[in-house]
């Protein structure tokens, strides 16, 4: 879904009005599927309507984002449970390699590299679980954070470590 994936990768950011016929312009289809996939993903609470503006991709203000850290940290830690009587010595020497990375990224602050093999950590171990459903939960938390972080780290100056 084009809407959706405009939204994870920060091309519509927090508060911007979606014009439904011009996305459906840009995509070469008619209104109708581009108002459906809207409807789904206010369903989902990736976009709001709002009076006298329409569609609007929603943010996560303080209280949401620290919830939703709160619920991975239960849900994570079941999957990584789940999962661990399917990692191997293979898997496992990636998910050390994959730490080793994450360590020198930040080392040397590179906080966008750090948040890419962080998440790629997670998800080595996830690809494991056999629990498909909490999986999929799991990856929706961590989209819906990725607007936020996403947003946060482009809009913030780089900032260098304290030594």
């Amino acid at each position: 879904m084009l809407v959706k994936e405009r939204i994870l990768d920060g091309t519509y950011l927090p508060g911007q009005r979606l014009v439904i016929d011009q996305i459906a312009k840009e995509v070469g289809s008619s209104h109708i599927p581009v108002r459906e996939a809207i409807r789904k993903l206010e369903a989902d609470q990736y976009i709001e309507y709002r009076a006298h503006a329409g569609a609007v991709v929603t943010g996560i203000d303080a209280e949401v984002y620290e919830e939703t850290l709160q619920l991975l940290s239960i849900l994570e830690g079941f999957a990584t449970a789940e999962a661990s009587t399917y990692l191997g010595e293979n898997e496992l020497r990636t998910l050390h390699t994959l730490n080793d990375k994450m360590q020198t990224a930040l080392e040397c602050y590179d906080l966008t590299t750090f948040g890419k093999l962080n998440k790629s950590f997670h998800f080595a171990i996830y690809d494991h679980c056999p629990n498909e459903l909490l999986v999929a939960h799991i990856t929706s938390a961590w989209e819906k954070l990725d607007t936020v972080r996403t947003s946060a780290f482009t809009t913030l100056p780089m900032r260098h470590p304290i030594h």
